[in-house]
Order: C-alpha cells, then sequence, then structure tokens
C-alpha cells in the first residue's frame, strides 16, 4: 500500500523523483524526500522478495503439490512431487491469452490475476479452479480448455447470521422413502411417492417456527427439528452519500445485535414418524442460548449430540439427546469464571461414533487437549499438557490413534507464539516434533496427511520451504529458499524481535521494531506504535513480511514503528489472556509502555518523548484510548473506524470478552466516557458504509470531544465501509504523525501540478 492518491500513483513518484536532493534524505525526516523515498522502497520491495511459496495446493490424489512464486518475470506456478527437482506447473501464456478474451482486458503471462485457485485431476489431466474478475473458471492446461464455472457469490456483510428461514425445502430420508418439510410453521412428512402428507407438530407459529434444515436419523425412522422463537432484530442504519447509480444518497439497513439485544431461542424436538410422535427436548441444560449447534445423528441413530453456548460465555456444554426417550445429558462441560474462547479455541471430534471425544480445552491454564469416553462423559486421559498451547487440530487419526496439530510456545529459548507442528498418540504418549527449526512454520497438508509442505520463516529469517514425510517431520525435499537480493540492494532494514519483561515483572512481552533505511543510531526519532490488541488472536508478524510492507514505508518518513503483544490478548496462558475481561480499555497498555521504556533504554534512538500510535477497529479504540487514557506516554493518534463504545458494537465478539448482561464495567471500557481527558492530538476515520463497527461509535466519540471542547480531526470516507482508509487514509495518517511528532509541513499535495 502507498500513501500516494488513489487516482495518481505513479505520475505522483515520477514527478517526486526529479525534485530532491539526496543530502536531504538524511534529514528529520518528514521532507518530501523522505515521501518521495517511502514510496521508492515500495516499488523496491513489492513482489521482488523472490521464490516464496503461496497459494499452495495439492492434488487430490496427494502424488503432487503445486504453489505460486515471484521471479524477476512475475508470478510463475511451479509443481513438486518429492521425486524430481521443482518444475513450472504450465505454460501461463495460454492461459493469459483466454483469460484476457473471456475478460476483455489484456492479461499478461506473468502477472495472471488468480485468487482462490485450486488444483485438481479430470479426464484431461491437470486442472486449474481459480477466481477472477468476480468469476469462477475451470482451466485444462493440456488442452488449454477455459471453461466459466459461475459468478462468485455475493459476499455476506459483516455479523450476517445464517436464516433459517420457515419456508421449506424437501428433506429425503436416507432410504429415500420419506420427505420431510416445514409448512405453516410446522414440520410435515409425506410418502417420497405419494402425496399424503402428515404433520408431526402442531406448536409452530409466525413467531416460533419451525426451521427447514431438518435432520433424518441414519436408520430413516426419526428426525430432529428446531423451533425458533423470533427476536426483534437490531438494525443497522448506514447512508450512503455518494452511490454510483444515482445522484440522491440511498439508506441502506443490516441485522446487527448489539450487546444486550435479545436473541432468537431455540427448542431441539425429536420425531417418531412412523407413531407420528413429537418429543420435545428438556432445555434446563441450554436455557439460557446465545447459540446452539446444529444437530448432529450417531451413526446407529441411537441419539443426536449439539453443542450449547451460554449467553455470556462462561457456559458451554456438548449434550446428547437419547434418540428414544429425548433425555438430554451433558458429554462435556466447560466452565469458566471469565469466558470462554469458543470462536477460536474449542475443538471436538467424536471417535467410533461417539465412543470417545477428542477435546480441546483450556481448563488447566493452557489450551490443550483431552480424551473423553463417549459413554460416560469422563475424562480418560489428557493427551497434551505443559506451558504452552495447542493452537489448531488439523487431523485425528482415528484407525492409528494419532492427532497431528499445531502449537507454540513448546521450546524453550524460543519465541513463544512461533508455530510449530506435532503428532501424538491418543494417550498422550509419542509426541513427535515434526517442524525442528526455530521459526513460524506454516504446513500444507496432502489430502491423506502423510506428507506436507512447510514454509518457515521469521520477520528476522528469510523463507524456507521444504517438503517433508507427515509421521517423522523429515525433510524429502528442499523447494524454494527466498531471494533477497532486491531487498538488500534496496537498504531493507531487516525487523528486530525483541522481548521485555511486562508488569508484573516477570512475564516475556514480544515485540518487533522496524527502523527506516537510513537509520543513523546516534539520532533520535519519535517512536509509532502499530496497536491492535483483540483478545480473539495475537497480532505481531511472526513470518517474514514479504507482502506487509506498511510499517517500513512509515519508518522511512523519519520514525522508528514498533508492533507489540500485550497481555489481553491471545495465545499464551489463560491468564495472560484473562487480563482483557471486562476491561478492553487495558489493551495491555502497561506492558506496552514497559516493553518499549526497555527497548529505549537498550537503543537511545528511540525518543519516548515523541510517541504515536495508530490502529483499525478494536486497534482504533486502542489508539483513542492512548491519548485518552495514557497521555503523559501517547501523543499522538490515528484511530479507524474504531470501537469507542463497546455497547455500540457487535454483539459476539463484545460479549465474548466484555460479558453478559450488560453492567457500568461497559461504560466504564468506553472512550466517549474519557473524551474531556484528550490532551494529545487526535486523528479519527471511519468508512460511512462501515457494517463491522457502526459509524455511530466514531460520531458519538466527536460529539463528546466537541462537548469536552477538544480539539480533533475527523475524516470520513464516503462509500468505504471497514477500512483504514486505502492509499488516501494512508497518507492522511502518514501527514498526520509527520505533522505533529517531527513537526514538519507535509507537501502540500493540492499544489502539485496536476497529471
Amino acid at each position: 500500500m502507498t500513501f500516494f492518491c488513489l487516482t495518481r500513483p505513479a505520475p505522483l513518484v515520477a514527478l517526486l523523483t526529479g525534485i530532491f536532493s539526496a543530502t536531504s534524505s538524511y534529514g528529520q525526516g518528514g521532507q518530501l524526500a523522505d515521501y518521495q523515498r517511502s514510496a521508492t522502497l515500495h516499488k523496491q520491495l513489492y513482489h521482488t522478495a523472490y521464490h516464496i511459496p503461496s497459494q499452495v495446493s495439492w492434488q487430490p490424489d496427494g502424488k503432487a503439490v503445486y504453489y505460486a512464486i515471484y521471479t524477476p518475470k512475475g508470478q510463475e506456478f511451479w509443481q513438486a512431487d518429492g521425486a524430481q527437482p521443482p518444475r513450472p506447473a504450465f505454460d501461463p501464456a495460454p492461459l493469459a491469452a483466454k483469460l484476457g478474451a473471456a475478460l476483455k482486458q489484456p492479461v499478461q503471462p506473468y502477472q495472471l490475476p488468480l485468487s482462490n485457485l485450486k488444483f485438481n485431476s479430470g479426464a484431461a489431466g491437470l486442472l486449474l479452479n481459480f477466481s477472477a474478475g468476480g468469476q469462477e473458471w475451470e482451466y485444462a492446461p493440456a488442452t488449454t480448455s477455459l471453461r466459466q464455472l459461475r459468478k462468485q457469490s455475493e459476499g455476506r456483510y459483516w455479523n450476517q447470521r445464517d436464516d433459517q428461514d420457515e419456508s421449506g425445502r424437501l428433506v429425503y430420508s436416507p432410504d429415500s422413502a420419506w420427505v420431510a418439510y416445514t409448512k405453516n410453521y410446522n414440520v410435515y412428512v409425506r410418502p417420497a411417492k405419494g402425496k399424503d402428507e402428515t404433520p408431526l407438530s402442531f406448536d409452530g407459529a409466525a413467531n416460533d417456527y419451525y426451521a427447514s434444515n431438518l435432520q433424518w436419523s441414519p436408520d430413516s425412522k426419526k428426525l430432529v427439528g428446531i423451533r425458533i422463537r423470533r427476536n426483534a432484530p437490531h438494525t443497522l442504519y448506514l447512508l450512503r452519500s455518494s452511490p454510483a447509480d444515482q445522484l440522491q444518497p440511498k439508506l441502506e439497513t443490516r441485522p446487527y445485535p448489539k450487546p444486550g439485544d435479545v436473541l432468537p431461542q431455540e427448542q431441539p424436538s425429536l420425531f417418531v414418524v412412523a407413531e407420528k410422535k413429537q418429543i420435545p427436548l428438556a432445555t434446563s441444560l441450554f436455557a439460557q442460548q446465545f447459540s446452539l449447534s446444529q444437530p448432529v445423528w450417531r451413526k446407529d441413530s441411537r441419539a443426536v449430540t449439539f453443542e450449547y453456548n451460554e449467553r455470556g460465555h462462561q457456559v458451554f456444554r456438548v449434550l446428547e439427546a437419547d434418540a428414544a426417550t429425548g433425555r438430554v445429558r451433558p458429554l462435556i462441560e466447560e466452565r469458566s469464571p471469565t469466558f470462554i474462547t469458543y470462536s477460536s479455541k474449542l475443538f471436538r471430534h467424536d471417535v467410533a461414533d461417539g465412543q470417545e471425544i477428542i477435546w480441546l480445552s483450556e481448563r488447566d491454564g493452557w489450551n490443550h487437549l483431552y480424551r473423553y469416553d463417549g459413554r460416560t462423559g469422563k475424562v480418560k486421559n489428557q493427551i497434551t499438557k505443559g506451558p504452552w498451547v495447542v493452537r489448531q487440530v488439523l487431523h485425528v487419526d482415528e484407525a492409528a490413534h494419532t492427532i497431528l496439530f499445531a502449537a507454540s510456545g513448546r521450546d524453550t529459548g524460543q519465541d513463544p507464539y512461533l508455530l510449530h507442528y506435532y503428532r501424538v498418540n491418543f494417550d498422550g504418549s509419542h509426541l513427535t516434533a515434526l517442524t525442528p527449526e526455530n521459526a513460524n512454520h506454516a504446513a500444507t497438508f496432502s489430502p491423506d496427511y502423510r506428507r506436507f509442505v512447510d514454509v518457515y520463516s521469521r520477520v528476522d529469517l528469510p523463507p524456507v520451504a521444504v517438503l517433508r514425510d507427515a509421521a517423522t517431520g523429515a525433510v524429502l525435499q528442499t523447494l524454494e529458499r527466498a531471494d533477497l537480493t532486491a531487498w538488500q540492494q534496496a537498504g531493507w532494514q531487516t525487523p528486530e524481535v525483541f522481548s521485555a519483561k511486562g508488569r508484573d515483572g516477570q512475564t516475556d512481552i514480544w515485540g518487533i521494531i522496524v527502523r527506516p533505511t537510513n537509520f543513523d543510531p546516534k539520532r533520535q526519532y519519535p517512536v509509532i506504535e502499530n496497536i491492535y490488541a483483540g483478545p480473539h488472536d495475537s497480532f505481531v508478524p511472526k513470518t517474514f513480511m514479504s507482502s506487509n510492507l506498511a510499517m517500513h514505508e512509515l519508518a522511512e518518513l523519519g520514525f522508528i514503528v514498533v508492533q507489540i503483544d500485550g497481555m489481553g490478548t491471545s495465545n499464551r496462558s489463560k491468564a495472560f489472556h484473562d487480563v482483557c475481561w471486562k476491561d478492553l480499555k487495558d489493551a495491555g497498555f502497561p506492558d506496552r509502555i514497559k516493553w518499549l521504556q526497555a527497548a529505549a533504554q537498550r537503543y537511545p534512538a528511540l525518543d519516548l518523548s515523541r510517541v504515536g500510535i495508530y490502529g483499525t477497529s478494536a486497534g482504533g479504540q486502542s489508539a483513542a484510548g492512548a491519548v485518552l487514557l495514557h497521555p503523559d506516554f501517547y501523543k499522538v493518534a490515528v484511530a479507524s473506524c474504531g470501537c469507542h463504545d463497546n455497547r455500540m458494537d457487535k454483539m459476539w465478539w463484545n460479549e465474548q470478552w466484555m460479558g453478559y448482561p450488560i453492567g457500568p464495567h461497559y461504560a466504564a471500557c468506553a472512550n466517549v466516557t474519557y473524551a474531556n481527558q484528550l490532551r494529545g492530538n487526535l486523528l479519527l476515520m471511519v468508512g460511512e458504509m462501515d457494517d463491522n463497527v457502526d459509524p455511530a461509535s466514531t460520531y458519538q466519540l466527536a460529539d463528546a470531544l466537541i462537548k469536552a471542547n477538544k480539539d480533533y480531526e475527523l475524516v470520513t470516507l464516503p462509500n468505504q465501509g471497514h477500512t483504514s482508509g486505502g492509499d488516501f487514509g494512508e497518507r492522511k495518517r502518514r501527514d498526520f504523525f509527520v505533522r505533529h511528532l517531527l513537526k514538519q509541513n507535509p507537501p502540500a499535495w493540492n499544489e502539485l501540478p496536476a497529471q
């Protein structure tokens, strides 16, 4: 991303190239020459880190793997099988010609605009499935045949829930003898070859109806259906000021549940078809619902299982309903005095039709795997344990009784966020490390999980791609090694990984430091923090930043740019994570400030009298919070589409960390509450069509600042949604920091000759 205006970036780069002197690039920063050098750096680094695989995709039979790399030619697609050296997968020229003709625009062979690329096999051999130009396509390299499949599906707006409407679709029984459907808000069945229908329920109504996603038992004798009690939807209103198809503005709406809103409630029922019998399930174990999962039948039709997430996210249950009696019993129950991270840290796999259950839980303070007896609901054994976390379960091999998973923090002496891959037996024995290198590993496994491509790197270690054996981790073939020649010639400065103790004086806090290409250790530089403190993940880059150039470009203007994961973010211990509970305004600031003070003590070039901060979304909330709540440390902030009051934002995200019911702690965390404490410089940006975070949240903070007689700047972005502002927003952000941290006037963009 460059800082230039979206309409004329290239001519402006050309214009700036000839109007700066070589010596001015070593000034105090913020000069026109620094902006030009930043733009030039982007051009020098963009897609010039060569031989780094992306879009890795296995052939369905697992015999070959394909990937994209950038080379001096442009983007190329290669294949490997472990037996021969990697080689080009297909000739891109015929595809470029065919796709260009279909899209009615020029397409260059080494700049193919392919996304969602998958490799498959067909009668003609290799097939490519991909998206381009808003369409989905299939291409056969052997015959150079290009076929349009369909238009890409329309994008879903933020917070969109799947609508389970009452108009029924036909659901055939496994034996094809019966058809089930909903009608007049109730459940009906009829013979597949007949017309005589039979109602199975009578309690459905317009606002308390049976959803159409009915589920037959495998033996075709029973059904499970869900009656949904409607709620009054919360509507988000958005005014599109500048629509493309008319002069007058447009009012658009979105369903948008906010914290505290009433939610729909679901009542599962079993139906015995032959007896025309309905068995409602007792709701005592799932009464206060945030959500119920779709019921799933056991293969022998003995029961259905579903998962219950209690409102407030402090109780989560795996439930089983007996198909004969309707009795509901808990198989697994999770409880937490704070929160259960249901959206990313729970995993369940039922072994042998539920005889055992593999389950992921933070119950011992770290995210680990457990094996349950599915008949008794008792834990048979804890599979993994220790002061480290399981991050993802990739495959459960029931025949071999092994689990393939990703984890971080197990290797002492390494950054605890680095991702590694492991294999372990169900009983916890034979834990095998598959990726031993001190790096962040990204694995793509073959369909049979016998091999995998491992691309490993760090922000300070160029990527290496290897083909590994999935049982032992042994390297079968080295596929690629990154070529950074162009980056080195551009003077690129390797980001530095830095750690320091947090607020408790014991816990290591990790981050990175980015310096400009003309860095002079004898100078002092303002420091800018790129913040995102959302509790759902950790955010400091751990892989090589080949496509994340914005921090480097910002540093080039005369700053040192940092990014830090403070307490309250994820992927460490439960105690580390719990810091955010009902206190999102904390945002790890006590840890961030300690980290920056330690970094400045080691590197005097960091000037902590001039600290700025920027962020988007939850990062926008934190960036504004920095100058409101910590104005002695943070002096300048740019907050884009921030959630400045958690009561104004989407329900699922905010109730997970701030809890339910709504209490005084919500107002205590709201930036609007502290508007009168602003002492530094604040720029707010917001897209008028943001349906992720209600734009009114930014406007309400602006209103509070006006009422407090505080000075601030506001940039509204017409037609834009949840965004940092694109190129225009990037330029406004950089100019704001130059003006207030470097005390320099940015270039007078409007006075430059039109191109």
